[in-house]
């Protein structure tokens, strides 16, 4: 993030005690300054953030639920509409790549325009909420194709040597889509319907504003 701080901790049990206006970390109380936000980070390669603290005047973002563009016209099914055609040409999956993890990556493209409309960025973002929907024929959600997904643009670089990771795309590692160092707070549910026929994937997202903001954006 390039306004929000992260701190790393080693402690595993409990990284930030949160009670009224202050936060616990490295065994003493303080209060987040006014125009920062704290990211609390256990380890060097963690996918996610235990959690985040936020000044009193941070300026912040949240975003709707927003799900994967209907990009694959050919798709055979409703699911199969939403493969990112720009991603899988054809709409055809390599080895290993899931529906769920296409329509993640999908839905994660979309959420970039959406914060690149905001005047945010991808390593703005500090906390996420993800909706998922059991793919057809499927008992429960994918959540390993999901976290795919995620990693592509998420969490991939290591926090202490600053180094970017390689990623899965279905069963083959690389680099990732977006380098970004940002852990959000995040949780993940399944749906048993989610609002658009095909969708399996929706994703809200919280960003934080850069201190110096930039140039309002204009309405559509």
């Amino acid at each position: 993030m390039k306004t929000a701080r992260t701190i790393v901790t080693a402690v595993v049990a409990t990284a930030a005690l949160a009670v009224p206006s202050t936060v616990w970390a490295h065994d003493k109380l303080f209060r987040p300054d006014p125009k920062e936000a704290f990211s609390f980070v256990t380890g060097d390669t963690p996918s996610i953030a235990d959690g985040v603290a936020f000044g009193k005047e941070v300026a912040w973002y949240k975003s709707s639920g927003l799900g994967p563009s209907a990009m694959n016209t050919a798709g055979a099914t409703p699911e199969q509409r939403y493969i990112p055609t720009d991603v899988f040409p054809g709409g055809v999956l390599p080895a290993g790549v899931t529906i769920t993890e296409a329509q993640g990556i999908n839905t994660l493209m979309r959420i970039g325009e959406n914060l690149a409309a905001a005047g945010l960025s991808y390593d703005d973002v500090v906390s996420m909420r993800v909706f998922l929907q059991n793919p057809a024929g499927e008992e429960k959600m994918d959540f390993a194709g999901w976290n795919r997904a995620y990693r592509q643009f998420f969490a991939n670089t290591n926090l202490r040597t600053g180094a970017t990771m390689t990623v899965p795309m279905g069963s083959v590692q690389g680099a990732p889509m977006v380098v970004n160092p940002a852990r959000p707070s995040r949780f993940a549910l399944e749906i048993e319907n989610l609002p658009v026929n095909g969708w399996l994937v929706e994703v809200e997202v919280d960003a934080v504003y850069p201190e110096k903001s930039k140039q309002k954006p204009k309405r559509k």
